[in-house]
Formats: C-alpha cells, structure tokens, sequence
C-alpha cells in the first residue's frame, strides 16, 4: 500500500430532500440510493465505495434528520446523529438559500457536538446566479465553523471534482477498505427492493406520501432470467386501491419502469411480479420495521 494513500469514511447529511443521494449517485457514477422529489426516501444507510489514484472513499447515505413522528422516524434519525461521530468527515448538504430555517438551526447545533470536520455542500447551485452564491456562504458561516464550504450541483456534476479534492484533504492516510471493484455493500435484494420503491414514489402522486415498503418474496437466478416476486405494502385499502390502479394500470407501469432499471443493474432479463398488501400502522410497529429490513446495525 502506498505511504500516501488515502481512505476513510464520510457521511452525507442534510435535511430531506436536499440532493444526498442524488450527490452519492454521480461521485460513484452508479444509481445505488434511490432518488424522489419526495422527502425521507432513504430510510437506511447505505455504503457505496468510491475507489481512486488518491484512495478510497466509503459513502454513508444516511436519512435525513428531521424532528420524528413515528418509530420509523425516530429510528431514521437515530441513525442520522449516531453516524456523526463514527466517520472521519461529514458533508453537511444544503439548498441555495440565505435563509437558515429551524431545520437547519437544529443539524448545526447537532454538529456542535462531533470532533469530526464539516465540510459544507451547497447543492442546486444550478438553481440560481452565480454572483449569489457569495451571500449563501456567508450566511451559513455565520452559524458553524465549517472546514471547507463547496458549491456544487449534484444533478449534473457541477464542481463535484473540486468537492473530491476537499475531500481528500480531510482524509486519513490508511488501507484499501474495499476492492476496486466494489461499489456497494448493500444486497442485491435490498437494491431491487428499493428500485421498486422508488418507482412507486414517483409514480404515486401525493396522496401516498412515504407510506410504502417492499418486501422482496424470491428473487431466483435462472440460466438467463431472474424470476422476482415482490409485496409492496400499503398502510391503507384506499393506498392499495390506488397502487394497483383502474384494471392494475398503475402497478404495471411501477413493475414496467422498475424492471427496466433492475435488469440495468443485473444485465440479465427480469421476470418481476408484483403484489400489494395492506399492514395498518407498519411505521410504528417495531416488529414490521424490522421485517422490512430497518434493522438498527449496532
């Protein structure tokens, strides 16, 4: 190994909504976390691995922190504040804006308490001017004393090569972690489970906010197709109604869009079927929680 070598841990938080696995997705150049104009779509932490000449990078997607209604709330921000302290580096990711709102307050006063340092990621910069730029760090420099403050746009890749360079910085010298190859540690049936989550949600309009899971039945490789039977639960029998659709249109177009992208990822041909179940209240059952893979990882 080289004396130089670089690698550790960062995690990315921020509020929901705000670009972090949109962020993951284009440092990695793969789509491992799923992405929604709907808040809270990420509900488990993720490692994605991102290997270079300089080191290794091991992403931590996280649920963004918010105040909790529920149990699944409260285990995702759990899981939020706890990874803080277990990284060498936070990206604290932020829209373009001068106003700081109670969110915001209440992750820097969270970061107050980590030793980690905190590089702060101003993200949609394609969004607005570049000369108001300068007013947004200066806002947020007013509430935390951050490492480094970098602009960029997730969305298509605008100075993410120079938020590496930062990066790097703030990395210990240490080993490979991963092979060079590896880009995720999640199972393959958690990545196809959330594809067809995601699909769902962007499907859905807003009458089914977040209230769905899905839970992977069997996923069995043949000589050349992949045989996948998949429940997508529901909290409502209105929901269900609405999931499946008039004749089921709305579940074939989810399973047509999500099996265009699993069989993407497995370059093999999917056979995807999809049901939808009705579980009452599964956000704040500890037990369903747990069955639909939330597990807390001690």
């Amino acid at each position: 190994m080289r004396a130089d070598y670089k690698s550790g841990f960062v995690t990315l938080i921020g509020r929901p909504n705000v670009g972090k696995s949109t962020l993951m997705n284009y440092l990695i150049g793969q789509k491992i976390a799923i992405t929604s104009n709907k808040p809270q779509t990420t509900r488990n932490r993720i490692q994605t691995v991102l290997t270079t000449e300089q080191g290794q990078v091991v992403f931590v997607d996280t649920p963004g922190i918010h105040k909790a209604k529920n149990k699944l709330g409260e285990y995702m921000v759990n899981v939020a504040e706890r990874t803080l302290n277990e990284v060498d580096v936070v990206l604290w990711l932020v829209e373009p804006s001068t106003f700081i709102g109670a969110g915001e307050k209440h992750i820097a006063e969270q970061l107050k308490r980590v030793k980690t340092p905190v590089i702060l990621v101003i993200n949609k910069v394609d969004m607005v001017k570049k000369d108001e730029v300068f007013a947004f760090i200066d806002a947020y420099q007013k509430i935390y004393d951050f490492a480094a403050i970098v602009p960029v746009s997730a969305k298509n890749g605008e100075n993410t090569e120079e938020l590496l360079k930062v990066l790097f910085q703030y990395l210990p010298y240490g080993p490979q972690f991963y092979d060079e190859d590896t880009v995720t540690d999640q199972p393959q049936r958690q990545i196809v489970a959330e594809i067809i989550r995601e699909k769902a949600l962007h499907a859905l309009n807003e009458e089914i906010p977040h209230g769905i899971a899905v839970s992977i039945e069997k996923m069995q490789f043949k000589r050349k197709i992949v045989e996948i039977e998949a429940t997508i639960i529901c909290e409502r029998d209105s929901h269900k109604g609405i999931i499946i659709g008039k004749q089921g249109s709305m579940l074939k177009k989810i399973g047509t869009n999500a099996r265009y992208e699993i069989e993407k990822m497995l370059e093999m041909q999917v056979n995807l079927k999809l049901w939808v179940k009705v579980k009452k209240d599964w956000r704040d059952s500890d037990f369903l929680i747990k069955n639909f893979g939330y597990t807390k990882d001690e």
